[in-house]
């Protein structure tokens, strides 16, 4: 029996079809879920008035554990106010890499909006830029 001269264009037609459509099964699983791991990675959103929180509302800023929170509020109790933002720099276990992180969810006036903690990646010495322990 003789094949069609076509049959085996059309036979590898349909696998490139069906290769095709899993791709294109894969693709849109891929942008489906994207999303939804992407909402999971988001920062939180809302500021912390630096002015007006306790030691417990400062733990919410990214890099700010305990101790830091502490000292904040001691260098407020001390100096008073904060003027500005970039006053943070003046405590101790702030420095230039832990600002950049922390000064978005900071604010001077108004209310705390900040709910959640605002998580920073962990660098591998477990150190953050400034030689301050993370929690501290």
């Amino acid at each position: 029996m003789k094949s069609h001269p076509h049959s085996q264009s059309i036979g590898g037609a349909a696998v490139l079809v069906r290769r095709l459509l899993g791709c294109l099964l894969v693709l849109t699983l891929s942008a489906i879920a994207l999303p939804a791991g992407a909402q999971e990675d988001a920062a939180p959103s809302g500021v912390v008035n630096i002015n007006t929180a306790d030691v417990s509302t400062l733990q919410l800023l990214p890099r700010v554990g305990p101790a830091v929170a502490q000292r904040i509020v001691d260098h407020r109790e001390q100096s008073g106010k904060f003027r500005d933002k970039t006053d943070l720099l003046m405590v101790r276990g702030i420095g230039d890499a832990t600002y950049e992180r922390l000064e978005p969810y900071v604010t001077l006036e108004g209310s705390t909006t900040l709910q959640e903690k605002v998580r920073s990646p962990r660098r591998a010495s477990g150190d953050d830029e400034d030689g301050e322990e993370a929690a501290g």
